[in-house]
Protein backbone atom coordinates (compact mmCIF):
# COMPACT_ATOMS: atom_id res chain seq x y z
CA UNK A 1 0.00 0.00 0.00
CA UNK A 2 1.22 3.44 -0.91
CA UNK A 3 1.66 6.60 0.95
CA UNK A 4 -1.10 7.94 -1.23
CA UNK A 5 -3.39 4.58 -0.74
CA UNK A 6 -3.23 5.72 3.39
CA UNK A 7 -3.92 8.89 2.89
CA UNK A 8 -6.96 8.76 0.68
CA UNK A 9 -8.26 5.83 3.33
CA UNK A 10 -8.12 8.51 6.30
CA UNK A 11 -9.81 11.47 4.19
CA UNK A 12 -12.25 8.90 3.39
CA UNK A 13 -13.02 7.82 6.76
CA UNK A 14 -12.63 11.64 8.27
CA UNK A 15 -15.51 12.74 5.38
CA UNK A 16 -17.51 10.13 6.06
CA UNK A 17 -17.50 10.87 9.85
CA UNK A 18 -18.43 14.28 8.78
CA UNK A 19 -21.53 13.30 6.82
CA UNK A 20 -22.31 11.21 9.78
CA UNK A 21 -22.48 14.48 12.27
CA UNK A 22 -24.17 16.58 10.06
CA UNK A 23 -26.97 13.94 9.09
CA UNK A 24 -27.00 13.68 12.96
CA UNK A 25 -27.59 16.86 14.09
CA UNK A 26 -30.23 18.00 11.61
CA UNK A 27 -33.92 17.65 12.57
CA UNK A 28 -36.06 15.40 11.40
CA UNK A 29 -38.89 16.33 8.27
CA UNK A 30 -41.80 15.47 10.01
CA UNK A 31 -41.32 18.63 12.75
CA UNK A 32 -42.57 20.69 9.82
CA UNK A 33 -45.74 18.96 9.14
CA UNK A 34 -47.43 19.69 12.36
CA UNK A 35 -47.03 23.36 11.22
CA UNK A 36 -48.83 22.57 8.09
CA UNK A 37 -51.50 20.58 10.00
CA UNK A 38 -51.87 23.29 12.21
CA UNK A 39 -51.83 25.79 9.52
CA UNK A 40 -48.73 27.62 10.93
CA UNK A 41 -46.85 26.78 7.49
CA UNK A 42 -46.53 30.79 6.59
CA UNK A 43 -45.27 32.21 9.78
CA UNK A 44 -42.40 34.41 10.04
CA UNK A 45 -39.63 31.93 10.79
CA UNK A 46 -40.73 29.43 8.31
CA UNK A 47 -40.33 32.11 5.60
CA UNK A 48 -36.65 32.74 7.00
CA UNK A 49 -35.71 29.11 7.55
CA UNK A 50 -33.17 29.50 4.61
CA UNK A 51 -30.76 31.06 7.64
CA UNK A 52 -31.71 28.39 9.99
CA UNK A 53 -29.20 26.20 11.15
CA UNK A 54 -30.87 23.05 9.96
CA UNK A 55 -30.59 24.89 6.30
CA UNK A 56 -26.92 25.36 6.57
CA UNK A 57 -26.56 21.48 7.85
CA UNK A 58 -28.64 20.22 4.93
CA UNK A 59 -26.39 22.39 2.73
CA UNK A 60 -22.71 21.12 3.96
CA UNK A 61 -23.97 17.71 3.88
CA UNK A 62 -24.51 17.97 0.43
CA UNK A 63 -20.87 19.38 -0.31
CA UNK A 64 -19.78 16.71 2.15
CA UNK A 65 -21.51 13.72 0.45
CA UNK A 66 -20.16 15.04 -2.53
CA UNK A 67 -16.59 15.00 -1.71
CA UNK A 68 -17.22 11.70 -0.33
CA UNK A 69 -18.41 10.61 -3.50
CA UNK A 70 -15.19 12.37 -5.70
CA UNK A 71 -12.79 10.64 -2.86
CA UNK A 72 -13.89 7.27 -3.04
CA UNK A 73 -13.81 7.25 -6.85
CA UNK A 74 -10.72 8.58 -6.70
CA UNK A 75 -9.47 6.12 -3.80
CA UNK A 76 -10.57 3.38 -5.86
CA UNK A 77 -9.03 4.82 -9.28
CA UNK A 78 -5.26 4.33 -7.61
CA UNK A 79 -5.99 1.54 -5.87
CA UNK A 80 -7.13 -0.55 -9.63
CA UNK A 81 -3.51 1.05 -11.46
CA UNK A 82 -1.43 0.11 -8.28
Amino acid sequence: MSAVEIILGVLVILVSLAIIIAVLFQQGRRAGITGVISGGADTFLSKNKARTVDAMLARYTKYIAILFFILAVVANVISLKG
